[in-house]
């Protein structure tokens, strides 16, 4: 601790409980909001959630404009033509309902309707200089954390490629947890957004960033999430581990946006851009492969995580109890039913290179990596990936 030196910013208010989605209307009046510009994955109507989100709103007379015209990789039109609805809706405080894609639309509107412009000026570090109109997020999924984090991730229509809108404005004002909205996931989603949470957590704490109170944050997010997703999946009505989980991919938010995540996400993004793989599912698949090519990088850390997962590592070498963290993850996805292999996910072969190249240009992720990867390592870990693990298992 004596050579680090580190600045946290925490400012979201988190309201957190079974059926605290009767509180929406207000936190919407505290932040001083009067209109609001409710933006939905479309999945919600679908599974009939959207009654549950509106009917607060309606209680507490609180009006409102339904946007839901959200893709599971958002492109940034979607940003820019929600600003200009919730414009003409004269909306003065936004609400996200859904996953990462629905939270970081909303995020992104809250800020043009502010800042002006289009989505794509905001796109890298410090562009943002004004603070957003009051931002309230609520995911249904557990998930990706975006409740508490200041990054809104897009797809590039012109360059195909993923990138963020980072900076302190994006941190939302609000973040309400309800478990109860996540009891009708089915159980594919609970398992990718699951693994996607678990990916936060574990790359936070082995980031080149970590730092105690980071650290503290990714161990219990990992606990948590190890521990209860096999149950979450397997029964959805399981109110406990729904909980858990929520709470374990809030605790993995609140990880990532201390101490950010590595080469997993850096990996993930072409996947999402080239070929559409929900982010989630692409971090799920790559995360045992990357883990095992980290190991040397920091085997202590990847031991603890060994035994925070359950593993016995009690009568094990350091590098025994380390590479025991692969076999725990790997285990965890075979349970949830996630893919072994990129093979599965139906990826061309010979696109690896390209993937490879695209992988490295994700700098902050790769700078966080606790194992610095050349363009020859990616391509490696992308193989391994596709061809699976053979016999190991």
């Amino acid at each position: 601790m004596a050579t680090q030196t580190f600045t946290i910013t925490q400012p979201t208010k988190i309201h957190f409980g079974v059926g605290a989605i009767a509180d929406l209307a207000g936190m919407v009046k505290e932040l001083g909001g009067s209109k609001v510009f409710l933006v939905v994955d479309p999945g919600l109507k679908n599974a009939g959630l959207l009654e549950r989100i509106t009917a607060p709103l309606d209680k507490g007379k609180v009006a409102y404009v339904v946007y839901d015209q959200i893709d599971p990789e958002p492109g940034l039109k979607l940003a820019d033509n929600g600003a200009k609805l919730a414009k003409k809706g004269k909306c003065d405080c936004v609400v996200g309902v859904g996953g990462g894609s629905a939270m970081d639309v909303a995020k992104a509107v809250s800020i043009l309707l502010t800042n002006g412009g289009k989505a794509e000026d905001y796109l890298g570090l410090g562009k943002i200089k004004k603070a957003g109109v009051p931002k309230i997020m609520v995911p249904t999924s557990a998930g990706t954390g975006a409740e508490v984090t200041f990054t809104a991730v897009f797809i590039n229509e012109k360059t195909k490629s993923k990138g963020g809108m980072n900076g302190d404005p994006l941190y939302p004002d609000a973040a309400l947890l309800d478990p109860a909205l996540t009891v009708s996931l089915p159980p594919h989603v609970t398992a990718a957004t699951g693994i996607d949470a678990l990916t936060h957590a574990l790359e936070a704490f082995v980031s080149t960033q970590a730092h105690p109170i980071s650290e503290m944050y990714s161990l219990e997010a990992i606990g948590l999430i190890s521990a209860n997703l096999g149950m979450a999946y397997a029964h959805g009505e399981n109110m406990e581990a729904r909980s858990a989980m929520l709470m374990g991919s809030l605790l993995g938010g609140k990880a990532l946006a201390i101490a950010g995540v590595g080469l997993v996400h850096a990996m993930a993004y072409p996947l999402g851009g080239m070929f559409g793989i929900p982010h989630g599912l692409a971090n799920a698949v790559l995360l045992p492969y990357v883990t095992a090519y980290n190991i040397i990088g920091n085997p202590e850390k990847f031991a603890t995580i060994a035994e925070v997962m359950g593993q016995n590592v009690d009568k094990m070498t350091l590098r025994e109890a380390a590479e025991a963290a692969v076999e725990a993850i790997y285990n965890l996805n075979q349970d949830v039913g996630i893919p072994a292999t990129l093979a599965e996910l139906k990826i061309p072969a010979k696109k690896i290179p390209e993937m490879a190249k695209i992988a490295l240009t994700v700098t902050r992720p790769v700078e966080n990596n606790p194992r610095k990867p050349t363009l020859e390592d990616v391509i490696a870990i992308y193989e391994s990936a596709f061809a699976g693990w053979g016999h190991q298992h």
